[in-house]
């Protein structure tokens, strides 16, 4: 066990969430989040006996390694009994049954959870709280059911907004009930924004009001607390920079077939991108120089981005190299190309860290929160990207953060005229919003000095 030493931010943030029934952590990456909450928990159950019951929910991996692992790991931890609900059916029941003061359940599961009526906990600690945004799902509203039997709630992210300001309202709602931004989405909508884009009556995106911004953070600025990494720690240096490939000018040609006609006829099947959502998908693939066509076949289109990488590999000097890919050709090539080797079970983790993978290949959506990767090397590079800012910025704080001792380098490999730059256009300016968010409830806090 280790001696748990916190600096004056985590102190701040503990107190914070035993002083707020309801509280959102907008905490940057890297923070110890899981350790600030777990210390207030610790403190709310046996020390001040408010409650006596805890979930915490969390990703898969996260719950089932994260959590267990820094609750046996502090010594002020001590006593603080946990149960792991993830598994099978049975195994989940059985974890259910054991005596314990926090259970600790992977998300895909709470529902499960509330309609077989084994939700009996007084406190909900909600890790990654962006992933209950969409007031659509199953997740939310099977929480939203039983938010009021709860005496306390905690939520926690560092990507309040990947997608704009109207991913909050579902996200404070299961805070405090409706309390500040409204009980409806409906009314929220049309209080804070206006139609933006869309087709005759059908409405697909939402523009903020004049002064919207301001009077969001303000209704929510009295149980959130914001912290940036860069303002409380001495974090590693980070360098990220692009490395841009070009196709031939015959598969260029193909690319813009594809991206004006919607269809590119090839022998045994063509490639068919069918809607828009479906052409954006297809032309990402060719951009990273494989595709899959109408029979599910994958059609190789070009290697400019393996070519690139294998130069960057070599650049790295035999330092480990960690590699974020997005689609199962991209996975296929790499592990044939350099014989790469997946993250994603508990002892890959174990032999990154170890330093024993050399290139290591990494998907943002399953990798993307709560693992600590830093100890195993410091380059990580974007073989393709994603549109999502805060699968983005998870992934990218596997290294870049707490722990780190050597400068952090993020490249992305970007085929130019297609839609990678597009994509990381939109990932830069989607920061525009997270930032104003963050920094309009940021905790200021005074350093000892």
């Amino acid at each position: 066990m280790q001696s748990y030493k916190p600096h004056d931010y985590q102190e701040y943030a503990t107190g914070f969430i035993i002083s707020h029934p309801a509280c959102g952590l907008l905490l940057s990456m890297g923070l110890g989040k899981t350790i600030i909450t777990l210390t207030a928990l610790w403190q709310l159950l046996l020390d001040y006996f408010e409650v006596g019951r805890v979930l915490i929910i969390a990703p898969l991996r996260v719950a089932k390694d994260t959590w267990p692992k820094e609750i046996v790991k502090w010594d002020h931890l001590k006593g603080l009994t946990y149960s792991v609900v993830v598994g099978s059916e049975k195994e989940r029941r059985e974890a259910l049954c054991r005596p314990a003061f926090v259970y600790i359940i992977n998300r895909e599961n709470v529902t499960w959870l509330i309609e077989n009526g084994y939700f009996h906990f007084d406190c909900v600690v909600i890790d990654e709280l962006s992933s209950f945004k969409s007031h659509q799902s199953k997740r939310f509203k099977s929480l939203r059911k039983v938010r009021p039997t709860v005496k306390r709630v905690v939520g926690l992210t560092g990507t309040p907004t990947p997608n704009g300001l109207i991913d909050l309202w579902a996200q404070i709602n299961l805070l405090d009930m409706g309390e500040r931004l409204g009980r409806f989405i409906g009314g929220y909508r049309d209080r804070y924004f206006m139609p933006d884009k869309r087709n005759r009556d059908v409405i697909f995106s939402y523009k903020p009001r004049e002064g919207a911004e301001a009077a969001i953070y303000d209704k929510i600025s009295d149980i959130c607390v914001s912290m940036k990494a860069t303002d409380h720690l001495n974090m590693p240096e980070l360098i990220v920079s692009n490395v841009e490939v070009e196709m031939s000018e015959k598969e260029q040609k193909l690319y813009d077939s594809l991206r004006e006609d919607l269809i590119l006829p090839l022998e045994d099947g063509d490639i068919d991108a069918q809607s828009a959502v479906g052409l954006s998908n297809k032309l990402h693939q060719m951009a990273n120089g494989a595709v899959y066509d109408e029979n599910g076949k994958v059609r190789w289109i070009h290697d400019r981005k393996l070519d690139a990488l294998e130069d960057l590999i070599e650049a790295a000097n035999g330092n480990p190299v960690m590699i974020a890919y997005w689609f199962k050709h991209d996975w296929d090539r790499l592990i044939e190309r350099f014989g790469a080797v997946p993250i994603d079970k508990s002892e890959d983790i174990t032999r990154w860290n170890e330093g024993k993978i050399p290139v290591a290949i990494i998907h943002p959506a399953s990798a993307g929160h709560g693992l600590n990767l830093q100890e195993g090397g410091c380059h990580l590079i974007w073989f393709g990207l994603t549109w999502s800012l805060e699968l983005y910025q998870q992934c990218n704080a596997r290294l870049w953060r707490q722990g780190q001792k050597e400068t952090v380098t993020v490249q992305h490999i970007i085929t130019k005229g297609t839609i990678d730059e597009d994509v990381l256009l939109a990932l830069e300016t989607k920061d525009v919003t997270q930032e104003a968010l963050l920094n309009a409830v940021k905790a200021r806090i005074l350093r000892k000095e």
